[in-house]
C-alpha cells in the first residue's frame, strides 16, 4: 500500500510534534506562508505565540529554553524576517542556549537570483550556530528536523538554523518520523579519561585552599545535586559566574557569591590566593578573569567541561576532565577524601564584611536620598520568598539584579551573558513564562533596554503573559554613563535619556502599572505587583548617577576591585 503523501510544511508540523514541541514563537511572512497554513490545523497541539518582531521570537525562545531545559523554537519568514533573528542566534551561541530557528526561503529555483526577500541565511549564520542547513526537498524535512534538535540539545547546547525553501514546503513527500541520535563527525559527550580523573582527585585531596568556579554548565547538565555533593564532601567554597548563579542556592554556606567585574569581593580576591582552582562548566570569560597575565598564577587549575575547544582557550590548565559534568562531578566525588577547610573558608569573612560595610549596606539599606537600584531588587526578591525566576536586560539593571537577587531554585537566572544584548529582557521573560508557567517571572530592565524591544508589550497584552516588569529608570544609559564617569572625565556623550511616560504606554497595552518615587511606597508597590494577576509594570525612579560596585576596571587583575568611584 502506498504511503500517504503530505506537503513539506505538514511534514514540519509532524516532525515538531515528534520532537515534543508544544510552544513556538514566530512571525509569518510570504516565504513561510505554507508552513503557517499547515500550522492552522495543528493549533491544538502547537501553541504559536505571535511576537511583534523576529528578534523577540529568538529571545523568547531563549528564555523558554533556559528555564525549561527544552529546545526553544522560533518560526520566521525569509529576508528581513530571518536576519532579524541573528542577534538572538548569536546570543544563544555564546550562552549555549538550545534553540532551533526555522526560516522561510525563496524556492530552490530562485536561489542566487536576488529574488524578493532572498538572503544567504546559511552563509550568514554558519559562524554563529552549531549547525545551519538549507532544506531544498520535502523528503529531507523529517531528517533535518530530527538532526537539528539532536544537535541543539546535545553536548554543549546551542542554536541551529533551518533555512526552508518554499518549494520544499509545498512539495509532497511520504512522511516517516525520524530519530537522529548519532552523527559520525560529532562527539557531543567526549569520553572521560580515568587518568585525568585520578590527577584531579590527587590535586583536590592535597589542596589547602581550593576554590570551585561554578558555571552555567552545571545548570545545562542538570548537575546541581552532583555539584552540591562534590563541594560538601570536599568542603570547598564556591564562586559562581553570572549564568551559573542559581546552580547553588544563595544561602548555601559554601556559596561565596558572584565572580567577575561586578562580582563579590571575596571570590575574586581568593581566585588569586587559592592553591587549586576547579572550574566546572565555565569558559574563563574575560569578565571573570580580568587580566589574564595575573589570573590565578599561583594555582593548579582543573577544568571540567564538555567542550574540548574551551580547554586551554583562555587559561592554561593543569588537568582537563572532559565530559558531561553530571558524570564527571560524580566520578570525582566518589574518589575524593572528605575534607574540612575551616580556616580557608573563614578567611572569606573579612572580605564579606568589607563589601557589606562599604558597598552593600549603602546600596540596599540607604538611610535617605533617592531609591537605589539594589534596594529595589532586594525588595522584589524577598517579596517572592527568593523563589522567582530572575530575567534581566543588560547594563546596570543586569548587574544590580544579579548581585542582589537571591536564588533558592535551579534555572532561576536568565540574562544575556556573552553578548550583552540590550533588549533581551522583555522577550526572554515572555518566553520564560511559557517555559515555567507555574513560577513567578520578574524581569529587571533599564529605560534604554526596554525601549529596544518595547513592542513586545503587544505580545504580553495578547497572551496576558504574567511578566512582572521592574523598570529601573535613571534617565541614563546607566552602564555607559558609569564608564564615562570613571574613565572619560564625566563627559556624558549621548547617554542622558529623554523618556516617555511609561504609565501611559502600559495603559495603552492594557497592562496594570505603578510608578514609585518615594522609598516609603516601595514595599506596598511590590506587593501590589506580585498580587496582581497577569502582567504588571513597576517603574522605580532610581538615583540618576548610581554606580555598580565593586568593580574590577578593564585590564586590571581580578583581585583589584574598586569599592567606590
Amino acid at each position: 500500500m502506498e504511503k500517504e503523501k503530505i506537503t513539506g510544511a505538514e511534514a514540519l508540523m509532524r516532525s515538531l510534534e515528534h520532537e515534543g514541541v508544544k510552544t513556538i514563537f514566530g512571525y509569518p511572512g510570504g516565504a513561510i506562508m505554507p508552513v503557517f497554513d499547515a500550522l492552522y490545523d495543528h493549533r491544538d497541539s502547537l501553541n504559536h505565540i505571535l511576537v511583534r518582531h523576529e528578534q523577540g521570537a529568538a529571545h523568547a525562545a531563549q528564555g523558554f529554553a533556559r528555564v525549561s531545559g527544552q529546545v526553544g523554537v522560533c518560526l520566521v519568514t525569509s529576508g528581513p524576517g530571518a536576519t532579524n533573528t541573528i542577534t538572538g542566534i548569536a546570543d544563544a551561541m555564546i550562552d549555549s542556549t538550545p534553540i532551533v530557528v526555522i526560516a522561510g526561503q525563496v524556492g530552490a529555483g530562485l536561489l542566487g537570483t536576488d529574488a524578493f526577500q532572498e538572503v544567504d541565511l546559511v552563509g550568514v549564520t554558519q559562524p554563529i550556530s552549531k549547525w545551519s542547513y538549507q532544506i531544498r526537498r520535502a523528503e529531507d524535512v523529517a531528517w533535518a528536523v530530527s538532526r537539528a534538535f539532536y544537535i541543539a540539545r546535545s553536548g554543549r547546547p546551542g542554536p541551529v538554523v533551518l533555512d526552508f525553501a518554499k518549494n520544499a514546503q509545498q512539495e509532497l513527500t511520504a512522511y516517516e518520523p525520524m530519530h537522529v541520535d548519532f552523527i559520525r563527525s560529532y562527539d557531543p559527550d567526549p569520553e572521560t579519561d580515568p587518568k585525568a580523573v585520578a590527577e584531579a582527585v590527587a590535586l583536590i585531596n592535597e589542596a589547602k585552599k581550593p576554590l570551585v568556579l561554578v558555571g552555567q554548565g552545571v545548570e545545562l547538565g542538570n548537575a546541581q545535586a552532583e555539584l552540591r555533593a562534590f563541594v560538601e564532601k570536599a568542603d570547598i567554597p564556591c564562586g559562581c559566574t553570572l549564568l551559573g548563579l542559581s546552580a547553588l542556592p544563595t544561602a548555601h554556606p559554601l556559596n561565596k557569591g558572584m565572580l567577575g567585574m561586578h562580582g563579590n569581593l571575596g571570590p575574586n580576591v581568593k581566585t588569586n590566593e587559592c592553591d587549586v582552582l576547579i572550574a566546572v562548566g565555565m569558559r574563563f570569560d574575560d569578565r571573570v578573569t580580568g587580566k589574564l597575565e595575573t589570573y590565578a598564577k599561583q594555582a593548579k587549575i582543573i577544568h571540567l567541561d564538555i567542550d574540548p575547544s574551551e580547554i586551554g582557550k583562555n587559561v592554561a590548565v593543569d588537568v582537563a576532565v572532559l565530559g558531561d559534568c553530571k558524570r564527571t562531578l560524580a566520578l570525582l566525588t566518589e574518589l575524593i577524601q572528605r575534607q574540612q577547610h575551616t580556616d580557608w573558608i573563614s578567611s572569606f569573612k573579612t572580605y564579606e564584611e568589607k563589601e557589606y560595610e562599604e558597598v552593600i549596606k549603602k546600596e540596599v539599606y540607604p538611610a535617605d536620598g533617592p531609591l537605589n537600584m539594589g534596594e529595589v531588587v532586594r525588595a522584589v526578591s524577598e517579596a517572592t520568598g527568593n523563589e522567582a525566576i530572575l530575567v534581566t536586560d543588560v547594563g546596570q539593571n543586569q548587574m544590580m539584579a544579579c548581585r542582589y537577587f537571591k536564588y533558592t531554585k535551579e534555572r532561576s537566572v536568565v540574562t544575556s551573558g556573552g553578548m550583552g544584548t540590550m533588549g533581551f529582557g522583555l522577550p526572554a521573560a515572555i518566553g520564560a513564562t511559557f517555559g515555567r508557567p507555574e513560577r513567578t517571572v520578574c524581569v529587571f530592565m533599564g529605560d534604554g533596554g526596554l525601549q529596544m524591544t518595547m513592542q513586545e508589550l503587544g505580545t504580553v497584552m495578547e497572551q496576558q503573559a504574567p511578566v512582572k516588569i521592574i523598570l529601573l529608570n535613571n534617565n541614563y544609559l546607566g552602564n555607559v554613563r558609569q564608564w564615562q564617569a570613571m574613565f572619560f572625565n564625566r563627559r556624558y556623550s549621548f547617554t542622558p535619556m529623554m523618556n516617555p511616560d511609561y504609565m501611559q504606554i502600559a495603559a495603552a497595552y492594557g497592562i496594570k502599572s505603578r510608578r514609585v518615587i518615594e522609598r516609603k511606597e516601595l514595599g506596598e508597590a511590590v506587593r501590589e505587583m506580585l498580587e496582581t494577576e497577569g502582567p504588571f509594570l513597576l517603574e522605580a525612579c532610581v538615583v540618576e548617577e548610581g554606580n555598580v560596585l565593586p568593580m574590577t576596571p578593564p585590564g586590571c587583575s581580578v583581585n583589584y576591585m574598586l569599592m567606590e568611584c
